[in-house]
């Protein structure tokens, strides 16, 4: 059958796939062959009389010794003629045009850099750490000398948005002026610095693979879209794959090109193409095929899912001493690479393409060392402030009658208790005079 990449006419000439495969199967077995082409370009089915047509057909009649082409192994043609082993694997497929479907962008798709657990970790990171800034600030001397005459600045609603100005890497007051506050402020400022760059390149990357995504994944997908019409090739192995199927999915499949049989079914693999080409169509037929027409048509992609695992096989006459003969030279070519070496000649794609990784969420385990980083950073933050206030203490005890530990409870208890607005009042009390 004349089937491009398999069998082509060059000039006088046949090429192919096939070809170079015979080529190599009669330097192995020596023996000599003479090509003809099916007489109805069919590769074999039942016809309504009950008769076989194509290629099996002819087996069956001894008008030919052999079948070289992508002739798929069926029971049904099993029981009729002898298959060698498959010598290309293959299975059946969803043909599409890039742009034959929208692909709907979710909501709160901006989200989708990060997993679940990554945002909740940023969340309560963002919080703890403005508490942490909001406590260092209350207990650091520099930061706030006297509670009782001044106004800390470092409020907890002044934190968050502090905290929330270095997330969106813009500087914010207030200042921080002890070294304790510092060090918080420099690790958060980090934390973020990285956790940005991070989410900057995964959203990158998720933009970059969507651009290429398939609206349709699976032949569920395919099931429950309204936008595009599917079908396949009419009479062939793929659609009573369907057809004997149990899966209910693959039995609305079925359901679906039986009710429209005359729009969505095909008579050629070349008009299959075309009409993907040229309208809202997708073709359900060999993987291997589609990967090739996906190969030379550069807007056309084969969605991910592959059913129905088979293989192309030679076809032979029942009892044939050729079949055995055959298979073993099949397995010497698979063996020595040389099937390998046909299936990259003839399916070099002329496409362009970059290969991308399939993409998914930053998971949490990624960033742990970032997060580690940043609670050591608020523990050295507390500790130093803890430190300072240890300090002035000392120097508070040294000029009065109490002792260190006295005076740093103390000093705890009054910067953890004072209220937010502590400024003295300017306005002169009212006084009685008796």
């Amino acid at each position: 059958v004349q089937e491009d990449p398999y069998v082509m006419v060059r000039s006088t000439e046949l090429e192919g796939y096939c070809m170079e495969l015979l080529q190599a199967l009669a330097a192995m077995l020596h023996f000599s062959y003479r090509v003809k082409v099916v007489g109805d370009g069919q590769y074999g089915a039942v016809s309504p009389k009950g008769n076989w047509t194509g290629m099996i057909g002819e087996i069956i009649r001894q008008e030919a010794d052999i079948a070289v082409a992508p002739l798929t192994v069926t029971s049904a043609r099993e029981e009729v003629v002898s298959f060698t082993t498959p010598f290309l694997q293959t299975g059946i497929g969803i043909l599409l045009r890039k742009d034959s479907a929208s692909q709907e962008v979710p909501l709160f798709h901006f989200l989708a850099p990060f997993s679940k657990e990554t945002w909740t970790g940023l969340f309560f990171a963002y919080v703890l750490t403005c508490l942490c800034l909001c406590l260092v600030a209350r207990l650091s001397p520099y930061e706030w000398n006297e509670p009782k005459k001044e106004e800390n600045h470092f409020t907890f609603l002044n934190s968050l948005w502090f905290g929330a100005g270095a997330l969106a890497l813009q500087g914010v007051t207030p200042r921080p002026k002890a070294l304790s506050v510092r060090v918080i402020a420099a690790i958060w400022w980090l934390f973020t610095l990285a956790l940005v760059a991070a989410y900057i390149a995964n959203f990158t990357a998720l933009l970059s693979a969507g651009s290429e995504q398939l609206p349709i994944q699976t032949f569920e997908d395919l099931v429950k879209q309204r936008e595009l019409e599917f079908g396949t090739l009419d009479g062939s192995s793929t659609y009573y794959f369907f057809k004997n199927s149990k899966n209910p999915v693959h039995q609305l499949i079925y359901e679906y090109m039986e009710k429209r049989r005359d729009y969505v079914l095909v008579k050629t693999y070349q008009e299959a193409i075309q009409r993907v080409l040229d309208s809202n169509y997708a073709f359900i037929g060999e993987a291997v095929s589609q990967d090739l027409a996906a190969a030379r048509h550069c807007n056309l992609l084969r969605a991910p899912e592959v059913i129905g695992a088979r293989g192309f096989g030679i076809a032979t006459p029942k009892g044939s001493p050729w079949t055995k003969r055959l298979s073993v030279a099949i397995l010497s070519l698979r063996e020595s690479g040389q099937l390998e070496q046909l299936r990259t000649k003839w399916w070099e794609s002329r496409c362009r393409r970059h290969t991308r990784e399939r993409w998914a969420p930053l998971p949490p385990n990624a960033l742990t060392g970032l997060f580690l980083i940043l609670g050591i950073g608020l523990a050295v933050g507390i500790l130093l402030a803890l430190l300072e206030l240890s300090r002035r203490s000392r120097h508070s005890a040294g000029h009065g009658q109490k002792s260190c530990c006295t005076v740093f409870i103390e000093e705890i208890c009054s910067r953890l208790q004072i209220k937010e607005n502590t400024r003295p009042s300017h306005e002169p009390s009212a006084k009685t005079s008796v």
